[in-house]
């Protein structure tokens, strides 16, 4: 029994309880949605293989001891198919224990349900934009924009397993000041200047130059002749010669954005360029419909929007004094862009930000709200923290093309496509990481992507070997399925749907990598005490009583039936590990 199914019957049990007069003064509206019910695994075995704390929750509510609201919901669980017992511990929480058919027959859920065992409908009918990584295009993706590219894309897997119609969505920002920077960089680089002091550094810059002035010459223009107008300062002017450079050099960071994301297993369903909302007047349109609502004003020459009447601390400049949009002018159009498309306008438009954006939550919030629209439901934010990489215990700089920064070449190059995706999901966004080149290129159980991928491989291997020694799934029974290890490798496979579920709701692709940590090892114990493939009595062992060499005979020989019935959790394992996996964009080997 699952943890999804137990929750429904706990609550189908209190629904019974509520109408039986039974529960203090519990009422209808106080039963709890099948999904709200906390089904949880006890850290000690020993007390059961689920508990519940649903009588601590709502004791309060009934007007009653936890205990005395426990003991009657214990009473008809305990009558309900599928349990062996059930118990009331401590100041009132449930302990359950499921009999063996019943623990059993999530295997078979699993081998029925394959690839959509963990699935749910629980976003069905919902459009999700995920927009994530979204960096500037001066420059390769850092190792900022790489976690993003781990968790956005794990996400938009997990949202989608759950029913959620998911827009994967990279936000191009090539309007404005930074790309004017890009292009005086390339253009001092062109010329063997010293960067600009707002400059982007880096061997790159050098090289995108170089391709710049190839492929002008190609296309018959000497970029260099081009003229170049500087100002007083010294500084260049809008000249031709930038304007070659930038228009040439942007679209040549977008494709080795892109090829970068593809290398890492990243799709994106829209590639969205910022200044198509300039070129197309959505920018104007959305201050102007703002104005209308009586939410824009001018003061100092310049363009306000009046955010703190929808809770941000401060109002904000839109159009600056002299002339030229501030970035929330692009936003505010953007938001509205999600929200209203022909095509795939979405409910929730989820924006996954870097370290740096806490101060733009408020803004951004405020536009969401400007509009009609629901702060924290319709526009969801979510910041990421930092990533340090390590390696032999200090801090590596590893990237001499892209300056003092590590890229998402520089780490795939290390340790490869898997580790690094599986490394950066694995922890919660809302922490910082470290990334440890040495544990992750081991092949030890202390490197988790290689516990994970191991645990898979050795399962097929376990295939391998029944296959060989005719073993028949045909005449599996399992409820000889029995054993500590037997159960334990159960209970785990068991909550992988809710695992998914919580994932998606709470926006943490982590819980799945770290349940699939916990099947790993449970599925190693199992494999260390348990056995498919008979193994036949050394001469030394033969030497034993015959009481003794029965038990050990039983362990390393086990009758068909029972030996078919753990091939069959063998395989369970694998399709769940190969599943999740999945979810977080890294492969699930047959062999290592």
């Amino acid at each position: 029994m699952s943890p999804e199914a137990l929750g429904a019957l706990i609550a189908s049990v209190i629904t019974q309880l509520v109408a039986a007069h039974k529960t203090g003064s519990l009422t209808e509206s106080d039963i709890p949605a099948a999904d709200k019910v906390a089904v949880m695994r006890p850290k000690d075995r020993a007390h059961g293989d689920w508990a519940t704390n649903i009588a601590l929750q709502l004791a309060k509510k009934a007007g009653l001891k936890p205990r005395d609201l426990a003991q009657p919901l214990a009473e008809l669980l305990q009558a309900s198919e599928g349990i062996a017992s059930v118990e009331v511990a401590g100041p009132g929480f449930i302990n359950i224990v499921l009999d063996t058919s019943s623990a059993a027959q999530v295997v078979q859920s699993i081998l029925d349900q394959q690839q959509q065992f963990g699935t749910s409908t629980a976003f069905t009918g919902e459009t999700l934009n995920l927009e994530f990584v979204s960096a500037n295009p001066t420059g390769p993706i850092h190792i900022g924009g790489t976690r993003w590219a781990a968790i956005g894309d794990s996400m938009a897997r997990i949202l989608a397993a759950n029913g959620a119609k998911v827009v994967s969505e990279y936000y191009f920002n090539d309007h404005g000041e930074q790309i004017d920077r890009f292009a005086k960089s390339l253009v001092a680089a062109a010329h063997g200047e010293p960067t600009p002091a707002d400059g982007y550094k880096g061997t790159y810059i050098s090289e995108i130059a170089a391709r710049v002035i190839a492929e002008s010459h190609a296309a018959g223009i000497d970029a260099l002749a081009l003229p170049r107008v500087r100002d007083d300062q010294g500084n260049e002017g809008d000249s031709e010669q930038r304007e070659e450079f930038r228009k040439r050099a942007v679209p040549m960071m977008f494709a080795e954005i892109q090829e970068s994301m593809k290398n890492f297993r990243v799709n994106f369903d829209v590639w969205f360029h910022e200044n198509s909302l300039y070129a197309s007047g959505a920018v104007q349109q959305a201050i102007d419909e703002l104005r209308e609502q009586g939410d824009i004003y001018e003061k100092d020459g310049a363009t306000w929007f009046t955010s703190t009447k929808y809770g941000d601390d401060k109002d904000r400049v839109i159009i600056k004094s002299d002339g030229h949009a501030a970035y929330i002018a692009g936003d505010i159009a953007y938001y509205l862009n999600k929200r209203r498309r022909p095509e795939n306008p979405c409910d929730v438009a989820i924006y996954m930000l870097g370290a740096d954006h806490h101060g733009y939550i408020g803004r951004m919030m405020a536009v969401c709200a400007a509009f009609g629209d629901k702060p924290g439901t319709n526009m969801q934010i979510l910041i990421g923290q930092m990533v340090n990489v390590i390696k032999d215990g200090k801090a590596v700089r590893m990237s001499k093309r892209a300056g003092n920064v590590v890229t998402i070449d520089d780490l795939v190059s290390a340790i490869g496509v898997d580790a690094s995706r599986y490394s950066l999901a694995r922890t919660d966004y809302n922490q910082s990481v470290d990334i440890d080149l040495n544990l992750l290129a081991s092949h030890t159980k202390d490197n988790p992507v290689y516990y994970v991928q191991y645990a898979h491989a050795r399962s097929w291997n376990v295939d391998r070997n029944a296959h060989d020694a005719g073993i028949d799934q045909a005449t599996a029974d399992l409820s000889l399925l029995d054993t500590p290890a037997d159960e334990d490798v159960l209970a785990v496979l068991a909550m992988y749907p809710s695992v998914v579920l919580t994932a998606g709701e709470q926006r943490a692709p982590h819980r799945v990598a770290h349940y699939l940590e916990q099947l790993a090892g449970s599925y190693h114990r199992w494999y260390n005490s348990e056995r498919v493939v008979p193994m036949p009595l050394t001469e030394p062992e033969e030497r034993l009583d015959m009481e003794s060499q029965k038990e050990l005979s039983t362990a390393k020989n086990p009758e068909p039936a029972r030996a078919a019935a753990r091939l069959k959790l063998n395989d369970a394992v694998q399709r769940v590990l190969e599943n999740g996996l999945e979810l977080l964009g890294v492969e699930a080997p047959e062999k290592m």
